[in-house]
């Protein structure tokens, strides 16, 4: 029911004076935080976390605003006002009322109108104002005029510039260079007294600098980057920045004027993921011993600043065989000892809890993490596997082939892929679209690798794209010619048999299927290439019916769980021995490769090398550097010191007549140009005999 327009007349004091009221209590408030996170962290956390907290302070004020409803205003109005007789709710109702209800209403709103309704709004808590008001000035008191300790104020070392001076141009004479590593690396700040340092990634740089004479607008001038201003701080220029990667600057106290200070250089050391390695087993597949009930693998995690106290351990168990695999996956908890950068982790793992039985594999994979903050890499370790195997034994015979039982191995993972699709179709809603592709290549990967394995059984003949469907589905794949030559070994001979009833080659595993089963798994095959085409393309969706039928496909080739190979040797060319050492070269074709010009990608580097030199293509003056930095900016990951390229870069602009510099960029255009191709070294020459034994053959010819 909506309230009587008199009723939010005589509650507005009330409520306008909370609401004053809780803003008089949160502005000091947020102004003391505000002041102690600026001495504590920076100026960005002290504007950032008050307008946070705004909104906080405004749900506080409205609540407490939201208390003066009508039902308060008539019980203080019958509290404070005996002379309204309890019937203060009277004026403010607007229902239908009684004879006698109308008259009561009207002698209480006579009496109404001589209240005044500021004085039902609760009382100024002047007290607790001036507490908290009193309290907040002392802590931004504190927080701004507290000294500093005395380490925040380094010595300045003598300025090494080595710039001659200038009348009236300001140089520097006094440096330190503040290095405060990040918290998470566990390092103590240091001062350097040269402006050329090796900092870890995401340290905080400090520069406290003096001028002779007093410079008005000094600078650093960041190559390549914007300019850092100086700010005063007394007698000296501070400035400060985070170190995320390398980068040259130059102290320029003068704003050009003058000669041109020196390159300082920063390099920046980034923070190397974790490395896991497994101590125990040795072995990356292990055999369960008998009345072995759990295991134990050790790893070991080394980083350079330090590992994250606790590590996840994925477990995968895998039981059953052939198709008939069922896997399961889940990671439990695992706390590492040792010291803060090298840990060990030795989980014990029963087999009953995790539901490990004969005939199974049990994987295991350590993931841990550095302490790096924000955003800790997250690294996996080696997989170790134990293997217990089924008590059931493989069946043998009489026959004299060779079983082969690798083939059922390669028939373990279609299944796996096919729930590996369904389960990132679940997913979709939850998953950016880079990493719903990434996810759904990686399973076509996956589905490559297996085609593969499957197309060895073809005799590696059904890589690529399956043919457009044909009449041939009978044939093999194999052009085994016309109907085999007589031989003169008369009936019942060997190679008649062979001839007849015998596959004529036996130098791969293609030899040990029958046509029919050739077929089917060609189409499995086929099959397979669709799936890992739409997989690759990111559609799992579409790939899951061809998956299916690679999988149906399977299933009947899975019949045959025992092939023979037949044992023959090699079928080796035969040769004419009446050719040997007669020097005759009809037929024999030339082995003369035709040479082809390397095709490089460091032109732009090779032009300027050849332009610093002294050939023909040397340029004296001024040369246009444009193409090399670009070069240099899109190879700067390959480059094996790109700082020091760009700093030769900057020299010979700045000066293109110095010699030094020249020589200088050339060297290091030497080292960041490829290197050519090794090549063949020639013969050396022949003597007198070598010479005629030459001429004879080139006559011969």
């Amino acid at each position: 029911m909506t309230e009587p327009a008199s009723a939010c007349l005589w509650t507005a004091p009330a409520r306008r004076r909370a609401l004053i009221e809780t803003a008089a209590l949160a502005a000091p408030l947020l102004l003391a935080l505000a002041a102690i996170l600026f001495r504590v962290a920076g100026p960005v956390a002290a504007a950032v976390v008050p307008i946070l907290l705004l909104p906080v302070a405004f749900a506080v004020a409205f609540r407490r605003a939201s208390r003066f409803t009508p039902h308060w205003l008539t019980r203080t109005l019958d509290a404070r006002h005996s002379e309204l007789e309890d019937s203060s709710a009277l004026p403010f109702r607007d229902d239908a009322l009684g004879p006698l209800e109308r008259l009561q209403r009207a002698r209480i709103g006579e009496r109404l109108q001589s209240i005044d309704s500021d004085t039902l709004a609760p009382p100024w808590h002047i007290r607790s104002l001036a507490a908290v008001a009193a309290l907040c000035a002392v802590a931004v008191a504190l927080a701004l005029l507290w000294p500093r300790p005395s380490h925040d104020v380094p010595a300045l070392s003598p300025g090494k510039e080595g710039l001659p001076p200038s009348p009236g141009i300001p140089r520097l004479v006094a440096q330190n260079l503040r290095i405060i590593p990040p918290a998470y690396t566990g390092l103590p700040f240091r001062d350097s007294a040269s402006l050329d340092a090796r900092v870890p990634t995401g340290s905080r740089l400090e520069w406290r600098l003096r001028f002779s004479p007093d410079a008005s607008v000094p600078r650093l001038l960041m190559l390549g980057g914007q300019p850092v201003a100086l700010d005063r701080d007394g007698g000296d220029w501070i400035a400060s920045r985070t170190a995320d990667a390398a980068f040259l600057y130059r102290v320029d106290p003068s704003q050009g004027r003058g000669p041109t200070p020196p390159l300082h250089r920063i390099d920046a050391t980034p923070d190397m993921p974790p490395q896991v390695k497994a101590l125990s087993p040795a072995t990356g597949l292990t055999m369960v011993s008998p009345g072995q009930r759990s295991w134990t693998p050790v790893f070991a995690a080394t980083d350079d600043y330090g590992v994250a106290p606790s590590a996840r351990l994925r477990v995968t168990l895998a039981v059953g065989e052939g198709e008939n695999v069922t896997f399961s996956e889940r990671e439990v908890a695992v706390a590492g000892n040792g010291s803060a950068r090298e840990k060990r982790f030795a989980p014990t793992l029963d087999f009953a809890r995790f539901g490990f039985s004969a005939g199974g594999d049990m994987v295991v994979q350590l993931i841990v993490r550095d302490n790096r903050s924000p955003n800790p890499q997250e690294v996996r370790g080696p997989s170790l596997i134990l293997r217990w195997p089924s008590a059931r034994q493989p069946e043998s015979s009489g026959l004299t082939g060779m079983v082969n039982t690798t083939l059922p191995a390669y028939f373990r993972s279609q299944r796996q892929i096919i729930i590996d699709a369904q389960a990132l179709l679940k997913q979709r809603r939850t998953l950016s679209a880079d990493r719903y592709l990434a996810r759904s290549t990686s399973i076509g990967g996956d589905q490559q690798v297996l085609r593969g394995r499957y197309s060895q059984f073809l005799g590696g003949e059904e890589e690529g794209e399956p043919a457009l469907p044909t009449a041939d589905g009978e044939a093999d794949g194999h052009d085994h010619g016309g109907p085999p030559a007589p031989s003169a070994s008369g009936f019942g001979a060997p190679e008649d048999v062979l001839a007849a009833f015998g596959h004529p080659h036996d130098d791969s595993q293609a030899s040990s299927l029958p046509p029919e089963t050739r077929a089917i798994l060609k189409q499995a095959v086929d099959q397979m290439w669709l799936s890992e085409r739409e997989l690759k393309q990111g559609h799992p969706d579409l790939a899951l019916p061809f998956a299916t039928k690679a999988l149906r496909f399977i299933k009947e080739v899975q019949q045959a769980t025992r092939i023979f190979l037949s044992r023959v040797g090699p079928e080796l060319p035969p040769f004419d021995p009446s050719r040997r050492m007669t020097g005759k070269r009809e037929g024999i074709a030339s082995r003369i490769l035709p040479t082809v010009p390397a095709e490089r990608g460091d032109g732009p580097a090779a032009a300027a090398w050849r332009a610093l030199g002294e050939g023909p293509d040397a340029i004296r003056g001024a040369i246009d550097l444009a193409p090399l930095e670009r070069w240099s900016r899109a190879n700067a990951l390959r480059l094996p010191d790109a700082l020091a390229l760009t700093g030769a870069m900057d020299a010979v602009r700045r000066d293109p007549a110095c010699a030094s510099c020249r020589e200088a960029l050339r060297a290091q255009l030497w080292r960041a140009m490829e290197r050519p191709l090794g090549q063949a070294t020639r013969r050396p020459a022949p003597d007198a005999a070598g010479a005629r034994y030459l001429g004879l053959i080139g006559r011969a010819r």
